[in-house]
């Protein structure tokens, strides 16, 4: 058996060896893609175009409106002089956000009452309009404190704030909260499913579809045989492109590794044979590459969505959360996370590994079953 296996994965890499432009679709769309996905992949808003009109021209509505210049958040593209010139900018996309300011603002500031702040968004947009409306929360809130000492330091005569309370953040694993941190390792699982599953399916496709399926299973090659020197390689291939994509994701984006190598080498093993069984069972489903490319994006396009790469699950219907059990991303993307900056172990991490060794074990025996029945 050994034999006969050796002779078939000798096999499959000399069809790579011989492809001149294999090594470099395994390899150079991968960085690339790592290096893209990894500067694209991001909710941070920046430089959201602006228009602003200050219709109480005090001290007070320049100064809060200096706020929202010394950001980076915020590129004011017009300061417009009347409520029609705000409402032109954002029918004609010039701003996503419009900041009005009513006269009176400084005087009921002055006052102690509640100065209202008008802002406009543009919700064709909603995701960039949500977090731009974070930001100017945020401003506003700042300003307002500046706001409250001032008032206080006036009234007393002296320099000493009002008691309140300070929020003071702390946190765990992410200082930065560097978004880079948490989405390199998706990005790692994700390109590794699609490179798994697309090279596992075409591969046995393009025999059936050639012909030299039937030549090969009249050998004597036993059909597990024959499976197992088909898709060894591509898990072999799936484990390089993980060293690969992580390497670059630690030594490119500067994502910290503090877990072990060795408990990666676990999630990522697991992983890799459910990606194969996945790629394996599209291939029993397709008589042609035609039909393997479809179903491959049937497949794995809603796997990335529902995989908690960027929406998190508990979001979700309660359907679809019950759907992302059999994805095995969902768990890869936990383990990989947790490796990378918490530096957890097996006893943290097990239900996730069992999860990907039950989804491996059952993918892979009813693709086996499947080929098995299909070739007699």
């Amino acid at each position: 058996m050994f034999q006969r296996l050796s002779v078939m994965l000798m096999k499959e890499f000399l069809e790579i060896r011989r492809d001149r432009w294999a090594m470099f679709r395994l390899i150079v769309p991968l960085v690339i893609q790592m290096l893209i996905f990894g500067y694209a992949a991001t909710f941070t808003v920046h430089h959201v175009s602006t228009a602003i009109l200050d219709l109480d021209g005090s001290q007070a509505s320049r100064s809060l409106l200096s706020h929202f210049e010394a950001t980076s958040r915020f590129n004011v593209v017009d300061e417009a002089r009347n409520q029609k010139e705000i409402n032109d900018d954002i029918n004609q996309d010039r701003a996503v956000i419009a900041i009005v300011i009513h006269s009176g603002f400084a005087r009921d500031l002055e006052k102690g009452r509640s100065a209202p702040l008008q802002v406009i968004v543009d919700g064709t947009n909603s995701n960039t309009a949500l977090i731009a409306l974070g930001y100017i929360s945020q401003i506003v809130s700042r300003f307002s404190a500046e706001q409250a000492v001032q008032a206080t330091v006036s009234r007393a005569g002296l320099a000493v704030p009002e008691v309140g309370i300070t929020l003071e953040e702390r946190p765990w694993f992410n200082d930065s909260l560097n978004e880079r941190w948490f989405f390199i390792p998706g990005v790692i699982g994700t390109l590794t499913l699609l490179q798994v599953v697309s090279l596992t399916a075409f591969a046995i496709v393009r025999e059936r579809e050639v012909g030299t399926l039937e030549q090969i299973m009249v050998s004597p090659i036993r059909p597990v045989e024959f499976i197992l020197g088909k898709t060894l390689p591509f898990f072999l291939i799936g484990l390089g492109d993980i060293i690969l994509v992580s390497t670059v994701g630690i030594l490119w984006f500067r994502v910290p590794f503090i877990g072990s190598v060795w408990v990666m080498f676990i999630g990522s093993s697991l992983f890799l044979m459910a990606a194969v069984g996945m790629g394996l069972l599209l291939s029993t489903f397709s008589r042609t590459q035609q039909q393997a490319f479809a179903l491959n994006f049937f497949l794995v396009n809603p796997f990335f969505i529902l995989s908690g790469f960027a929406f998190p699950i508990a979001a979700m219907p309660r359907a679809l959360q019950w759907f992302t059990l059999i994805n095995p991303l969902r768990y890869f993307l936990v383990v990989i996370r947790a490796i990378f900056l918490k530096g957890v172990g097996l006893a943290i991490l097990w239900p996730e590994l069992g999860a990907m060794a039950l989804l491996a074990l059952i993918m892979l025996t009813i693709s086996v079953m499947r080929f098995n029945k299909s070739l007699d």
